[in-house]
Formats: C-alpha cells, structure tokens, sequence
C-alpha cells in the first residue's frame, strides 16, 4: 500500500506535489510533512530532483496560501463571516478564532506571515487575517514563498534522510508513511467530530 501511494505521488511528478501543496494548504487532507517527505524519499530512491521538487513544493504551498489570502482581502469581514459560521465544523474554527488570528496578525506586525511558515496549525491560519488587513500581495507571496521554501528544505532533507536509513527495511518504510497519513486522517476527523462553537464549550 505505501509503494502504491510513494508510485502515485512520482506518477503525478512535480506538477502533482505542487498541485497537492496547493490543495493541503486550502484544504488539508494530506499535511505538507507527509507530501515533501515522500517527495524527499522519491530523491533519494533517484526518481526526483531536489530543486525541482523544491520549487514546485514551495509554489503550490504559496499558491494555496494565496487563496485563503485573497479571500480575506476582497470578501472582507461581512461577507465571510455568514461562511465560517456555516462551515465552523469542517474549518474546525469559529469566527472569534478568526478575530483572534487578525489581532495577533495586527499585534505584531507583518512578518509574523514569515515566521508562522514554520508553526503545522497556524501557517495556514495566518493566510487569512493577512488579507482581512490588506497586507500588500506581493509582500504577502515574498513572506510566504521565502518561509515555506525553508520549511520545504527541511522536510525535504528529513524525508531523503529517512529513504536512505529505511532503503532495506521496506516493511518499517510502509509503517512510517501509512502511519503517517492515518495519524493526519485520524487528527482532522477528530477535530472535526469534537469540535463545538464556543457557546457550548463555555459554561
């Protein structure tokens, strides 16, 4: 099973992991650990090249970003929060969360678009408050790319490491990744089964 999912991810090539980074950071299904680890894992089996994978990991997860970015800055606060309160569950967030976001955004500057690249819950999070305060686009997709390409190195050299440690303990390769994706599929789900609005989460 896991050689089928590493196969479909070298099958699709970089405009697949780039497609995939856009589509985790709008919506996460698979988390970018496991995308650019199996990514570092194809360069050390030899089937991708790090720029390459690199640059296209990074575009898609600036792209992604850009989305919820560009939401923020032209819907603006009347028009989306009727949409987080409909949606609260799947987003596994309310519109206080979002108010909160905007206040630490405001709080401590824009470069925290840069820093919070590095943070798995808030580097998603962050897209949003950055464009309900009209935070220059370009400045926004400079903060971005620069901080996710670092974070994409990271997860790239840990996931090539991880091929040439595990090259012949296939069986413990398979645990890692389907371990990996279960544990991402298994913390959404229960964020969304237990998550309620904040009314009845206060006494």
């Amino acid at each position: 099973m896991h050689e089928l999912i590493i196969e479909a991810i070298a099958r699709g090539g970089y405009w697949g992991i780039a497609l995939l980074m856009l589509i985790e950071n709008v919506f996460p299904p698979i988390p970018s650990e496991v995308i650019m680890g199996i990514g570092g894992v194809l360069v050390a089996r030899g089937h991708m090249e790090f720029w390459p994978l690199l640059i296209a990991g990074t575009i898609g997860s600036t792209a992604g970003n850009y989305v919820w970015y560009w939401i923020g800055d032209r819907w603006g606060y009347r028009r989306l929060e009727p949409l987080v309160a409909r949606h609260g569950r799947w987003l596994t967030l309310e519109w206080e969360d979002i108010e909160a976001a905007t206040r630490f955004f405001q709080r401590h500057g824009q470069w925290v678009v840069l820093v919070l690249r590095f943070s798995p819950v808030l580097r998603t999070m962050i897209s949003l408050p950055a464009g309900l305060s009209h935070m220059k686009a370009w400045r926004f997709l400079l903060f971005t790319f620069v901080g996710t390409g670092i974070w994409n190195v990271l997860l790239i050299l840990g996931g090539t490491w991880l091929g040439r440690y595990l090259e012949k303990s296939q069986d413990l390769m398979a645990w890692v990744v389907l371990g990996s994706l279960g544990l991402a599929l298994l913390a959404y789900l229960w964020r969304v089964f237990t998550w309620k609005p904040r009314a009845e989460r206060q006494p």
